[in-house]
């Protein structure tokens, strides 16, 4: 058992390497087969402990960004998501045991992926392997398989990987076709690229105002920050270069700019400068006491604040308290910093702006599906990624998340506009490419052409059944596991039972 220990510590570490900042993508697939190879033959009842620390060395690697909030946080968040890993450990042992068994342990990899990307408190979907993918020719499976597809592509592979090393290619010609199938199925999207048709055009301004300092600490210099979004605005404005929409980043403003003079001026002041329509990012007060609402707010010139989009996926313990008071004293550490809760939006309807259906994201919400596809599938043309990791600056989160939006605009055939607070700003067209972009740290504004999209890809329209078809399939395959395991414990004890019965001799 040590021995499978260590092999799935080593195997967490290598899927790690997978993500930014090393984005060595060869490593997810190795990282699964090392998995699979510490936990087959192994007794299910044991199996929970290399399953556990694997996904301790692999989220200690993954999240090692979050230290800067405190290595308290960082402990905790790798802890907790490690836990999902003990029945995951679980469940690779006893499907190990099937025919066809790459498969199963695939599906159970993407079960756990999807289990965890939505429980409790709308989950945490970072860490999904297709988010690892960013140029790479899985990342040509988005808009047909969309994310959880493709993570269940590189899972199969790294667990046929580990049946190629197990069967010691007694078989050549199953190797054979097994390699085959999943080369076609990696590369045959290359060649069959979905193309998605292509509306009218907008040109688009990001505007990233860089935070004063260090470049972390948004609260302290909040009327600095709205006050330089409003003026490289003006200086859009003066350069006479035309923009039909402007883009803030998430905590353009930290206060309610309907109810605060100051931020309600400046935005004015822009808005009336530039002449169309700015999409502000901003903490406004909610109807009830304790809470606040992070927004993207539509502020039209001439008129002010219309339309909005309310963050649906707030960090738990980061931007509010689940079940304050109950569990974790809200004056502890970070947590006193948070006086009211961040309230979860629910609508999916996409804003309107400047004739077109735009998407919203705000920070986190472009890592979850339901956030991203549920606006796309109601008719969301262009893709917004208003974000402020302030706090993460010169970390590998901006890159990470910076990734996912790249591949969001693969998925959903989308272009994708992201404005940070201060970094990374751009624009990234529907294959993945970046059009344009800021140097972290810097204040910019990046303009430039998208076009806009109706159709739906083949991945947007499937919605989250992939990932429940997959769940309910590996639930049914335990259910079968177990029932056979008590079938067989049962005739074993009657067996047993009728050779200890005494026999008569006559």
């Amino acid at each position: 058992m040590l021995l499978r220990c260590f092999a799935a510590a080593l195997g967490g570490v290598a899927l790690s390497a997978g993500f930014a900042p090393v984005s060595f993508a060869p490593a997810l697939p190795l990282g699964i087969a090392v998995l699979v190879l510490s936990l087959r033959g192994a007794r299910p009842s044991r199996a929970w402990l290399p399953g556990w620390i694997f996904g301790l060395a692999f989220f200690g690697g993954l999240l090692w960004w979050l230290r800067v909030v405190g290595a308290d946080a960082w402990a905790a968040l790798t802890i907790v998501q490690s836990v999902y890993f003990a029945p995951l450990g679980v469940a690779i042992a006893a499907l190990s045991r099937l025919r066809r068994w790459p498969i199963w342990c695939a599906f159970a990899w993407v079960s756990v992926e999807t289990w965890r990307g939505a429980w409790p408190f709308g989950g945490l979907t970072w860490g999904r392997l297709s988010f690892g993918t960013a140029d790479t020719a899985w990342a040509a499976g988005l808009p047909w398989f969309g994310m959880t597809g493709v993570s269940l592509l590189i899972a199969l592979t790294g667990s046929t990987l580990a049946w190629l090393v197990t069967s010691r290619l007694r078989r050549p010609g199953a190797a054979a076709l097994a390699a085959a199938g999943l080369v076609a199925a990696t590369c045959v999207p290359l060649l069959a690229t979905y193309d998605v048709a292509r509306g009218r055009s907008l040109t688009v301004a990001a505007v990233q105002a860089d935070v004063p300092g260090d470049g972390t600490d948004v609260l302290a210099h909040h009327r600095d920050i709205t006050r330089a979004f409003s003026d490289a605005t003006l200086e859009l404005a003066a350069s006479g270069e035309r923009v039909d929409l402007v883009v803030w980043s998430e905590n353009a403003t930290a206060v309610d700019p309907f109810t605060d003079p100051e931020a309600h001026g400046e935005i004015t002041r822009a808005s009336e400068a530039i002449g169309v329509p700015i999409l502000v990012g901003g903490m406004v007060d909610s109807a009830r006491e304790k809470e606040v609402l992070n927004q993207g707010i539509v502020w039209q010139p001439g008129i002010g604040g219309g339309d909005r989009f309310t963050k649906r996926h707030p960090v738990p313990y980061g931007e509010y308290i689940p079940y304050r008071g109950s569990f974790i004293p809200e004056t502890y550490g970070q947590l006193a910093l948070i006086p009211r809760d961040m309230a979860r939006g629910t609508s999916l309807e996409p804003l309107r702006i400047a004739g077109a259906r735009v998407a919203d994201a705000i920070c986190f919400d472009v890592s979850y599906d339901d956030a991203i596809h549920g606006q796309v599938a109601h008719g969301g043309q262009l893709i917004t990624v208003q974000t402020s990791n302030a706090m993460f600056i010169n970390t590998a989160q901006i890159d990470q998340q910076f990734e996912i939006s790249r591949l969001r605009a693969i998925e959903t055939g989308r272009y994708v506009v992201v404005a940070a607070i201060n970094g990374v700003s751009g624009i990234i067209a529907p294959d993945g490419r970046v059009v344009k972009s800021a140097d972290p740290r810097t204040r910019a504004v990046v303009v430039g052409d998208v076009t806009l999209a109706d159709e739906l890809t083949p991945a947007v329209a499937m919605g989250p059944w992939p990932g429940r078809v997959i769940v309910g399939a590996t639930i049914v395959a335990m259910a079968f596991i177990l029932l056979t395991y008590r079938r067989a414990a049962r005739q074993d004890s009657v067996r047993a039972a009728r050779r200890e019965q005494p026999t008569l001799n006559v």
